[in-house]
């Protein structure tokens, strides 16, 4: 706990962790848009894409300057998103098999490119390779400052635009006939990915930071069903993987920051998939469980009442009533008969009358017999 208090008065980590908080809370933000658009691979073909953008960017000005070489990489993004725009509305080809195909292209050229970098006898090359990875420790104090300006922006302009980011996400075709422009709309959500993922890719690097653009959205979308609720839920899990996946990289030696924020957010996924009370895969596990429970008990009820073993407007006590179940059917035992009449008085087929004896209700003689004869089960 001292070595943690200690790392938050060291400047360099001080820098490193507003700076992926605040890329946490971009990806967040912008990843809910494309996780419920079904885009969630768009981040991954722009981050790849970029790498030529960083390479051509360098090879222009001979700089590695932060901000240029970004520039570059914003550059190509755009065009990658447009391309892949392109080829999906005017050809057969399918969203994401543009994507693959454009994000297969650029970054192979990347990758050609800093090859051909790597063989310039110039040391000013040396360090391009992590924008592969990500190094989060060479991020300087304006380079956060420019990651919490854009962060801010999009934050203002998803605030801005809320009611028809909303419709358009949701219902593209119903925004468009309302009267929303659905091409600024879509441009205004690519803009907000293509900029995420270019913020990102020098502490994440190319091939880690589309899973941190989407871990957090599949993350909130475990737990909650509104749209706001899902994405301040996204931001919060996004800063809290930036964070903690910081803490860990300064803690734990030779432990890269980039990969340590994913697995973190990893982390957070595996965790709301499983536990998250409705959507869980626990959850619904339990809840299967217990449908499949209540089918066989209002089988075995409705088959009671057909042969009239149990009639309306009769009472039974508890040995009769194990008696009867008994006989119709033998694998059930005393336990199991005290759980099956347990979860017909809990939704009201069965009631406890004054003398302690057991009657039909009202209930489950219309809605099992009456309605159907079981055809609602």
């Amino acid at each position: 706990m001292d070595q943690i208090l200690r790392l938050f008065s060291d400047y360099t980590f001080q820098v490193v962790a507003i700076g992926s908080v605040s890329l946490g809370v971009l990806s967040g933000l912008t990843g809910t848009f494309a996780v419920l658009r079904k885009q969630s691979l768009i981040g991954d073909s722009i981050a790849h894409s970029s790498l030529a953008g960083i390479a051509i960017a360098f090879m222009l000005t001979q700089t590695k300057n932060t901000e240029v070489l970004l520039l570059g990489a914003l550059i190509i993004g755009l065009i990658s998103t447009y391309i892949t725009s392109f080829i999906a509305k005017n050809s057969r080809v399918n969203f994401e098999s543009s994507m693959a195909l454009v994000m297969a292209s650029f970054f192979g050229l990347g990758l050609m490119l800093l090859t051909e970098i790597q063989k310039t006898p110039n040391s000013n090359q040396a360090g391009l390779n992590r924008f592969l990875f990500g190094q989060a420790a060479t991020i300087l104090e304006r380079d956060v400052s420019l990651i919490l300006i854009i962060t801010a922006v999009v934050a203002l302009a998803t605030a801005l635009f809320w009611k028809e980011l909303k419709f358009f996400t949701f219902d593209p075709i119903s925004a468009q006939i309302q009267g929303f422009n659905s091409k600024i709309l879509n441009t205004l959500l690519s803009a907000f990915v293509v900029v995420s993922v270019v913020m990102g890719i020098q502490m994440v690097g190319v091939v880690l930071m589309s899973a941190l653009l989407i871990a957090p959205a599949v993350a909130a979308r475990q737990w909650t069903h509104s749209l706001l609720g899902m994405t301040l839920l996204s931001s919060l899990l996004g800063g809290i993987s930036g964070l903690s996946g910081t803490i860990i990289s300064s803690t734990v030696s030779q432990f890269p920051t980039g990969p340590g924020i994913v697995l973190v957010a990893s982390v957070i996924v595996i965790l709301s998939l499983l536990f998250a009370p409705q959507r869980g895969i626990l959850a619904r596990k339990i809840t299967q469980s217990n449908v499949r429970k209540s089918h066989y008990d209002d089988i075995l009820l409705l088959h009671l009442i057909e042969n009239n073993k149990l009639v309306k407007d009769e009472s039974y006590s508890k040995d009769v009533l194990v008696d009867i179940v008994k006989t119709d059917d033998h694998k059930m035992g005393s336990k199991s008969v005290d759980a099956w009449i347990h979860s017909l008085m809990n939704r009201s087929f069965l009631e406890l009358t004054s003398d302690s004896l057991y009657s039909l209700t009202d209930s489950a003689y219309e809605n099992l017999y009456l309605n159907g004869k079981g055809e609602t089960l």
